[in-house]
């Protein structure tokens, strides 16, 4: 029982930086806690035959990275609006939509966990997620856990069953291929530790009032709108502009729920009127990112199975 007991302890104990480590791996935290639960499951019904080899936290990710693999081996890459297409050339409602397998998604917190609290914050951040999704999956694994678990090249062979110099190959190819590409999502992407209070506030009541001329003050000449699921993404004050007078009947009403998203950077919860009209209902979750006090980025991810992921209320009266 006691033994139980300690396994249980384990695994709870590993939780958050195995589901961060999918997460990073897969792009998406609903692939990352189904890797996670298939991970459980394999480890319980193998435990009694675990050998002393390896640790049992190194044996564990083995299991955790394999799934991984697997999952990547028959999927397309993950992205990011920004990253697919050029910007809109006219401005209409965004209608045509990509399956959400094809997008990056933000993710809650992970829990807090004195172990993991190392891991560094700023390899969470999109535009990372989606610098990640270009390396072939064992590249992938293994530059994650040297250059953000910091793990040894020796518990990284252990973990993907390699030798240290197959994973000093790998990792010297990743860095090289992470330093090469040059996403557009990279360029947009300046989410400061702190960014500025005020500016937030100002964008929520002006988003919330729908003022539109206000809204669009608060961004920098050349920022920009994405809106996964929607393929349609926006930049430029003028066509920001356009873009929200064309959408007022649909967001006009909306409220906000501050939120944090992947490693604490704050974002906000959009509630807009139901059809029916009885209630605010989800919408999208929007991620500012900000330089020199201007939105450069607004990235609105139109999920509703998100909220409940963020444990956030199915509807708000209005």
């Amino acid at each position: 029982m006691s033994e139980a007991a300690l396994d249980l302890q384990l695994l709870d104990s590993l939780k958050p930086g195995l589901t961060s480590f999918c997460y990073r791996m897969l792009g998406s935290i609903d692939d990352a806690d189904d890797a996670v639960q298939e991970t459980y499951i394999r480890v319980w019904q193998s435990w009694n035959s675990f050998r002393e080899e390896s640790s049992h936290k190194t044996w564990i990710y083995r299991i955790a990275s394999n799934l991984c693999l697997d999952k990547l081996r028959q999927a397309k890459r993950r992205t990011l609006p920004v990253d697919l297409t050029d910007p809109a050339d006219s401005i209409i409602a965004p209608r045509e939509t990509l399956p959400n397998s094809t997008w990056i998604w933000v993710a809650p917190d992970f829990g807090e966990n004195p172990e993991d609290a190392f891991i560094r914050k700023d390899t969470l951040q999109l535009c990372f997620i989606a610098l990640l999704q270009v390396l072939p999956p064992r590249q992938r694994a293994v530059l994650i856990l040297k250059d953000v678990f910091e793990w040894s090249s020796k518990q990284i062979a252990e973990a993907l069953a390699m030798s240290p110099a197959a994973v000093n190959s790998a990792l010297q190819r990743a860095r090289e291929t992470m330093n090469q590409n040059r996403l557009r999502s990279d360029e947009l992407s300046r989410m400061e530790a702190e960014p500025d209070r005020e500016l937030l506030l100002r964008y929520v009541d002006a988003f919330e009032q729908f003022d539109v001329n206000a809204l669009v003050e608060l961004f920098h000449e050349e920022g920009c709108m994405s809106m996964p699921p929607f393929e349609m993404w926006v930049r430029g004050k003028d066509d920001l502009h356009k873009f929200f007078s064309l959408t007022r009947f649909h967001c006009e009403g909306s409220r906000f729920i501050p939120v944090t998203v992947n490693g604490g950077y704050p974002a906000f919860a959009q509630y807009m009127p139901s059809p029916e009209g009885s209630a605010l209902v989800p919408w999208g979750i929007h991620v500012l990112e900000v330089k020199e006090q201007k939105i450069l980025h607004v990235q609105n991810f139109i999920n509703t199975e998100l909220f409940s992921r963020f444990g956030l209320p199915e509807q708000m009266d209005r």
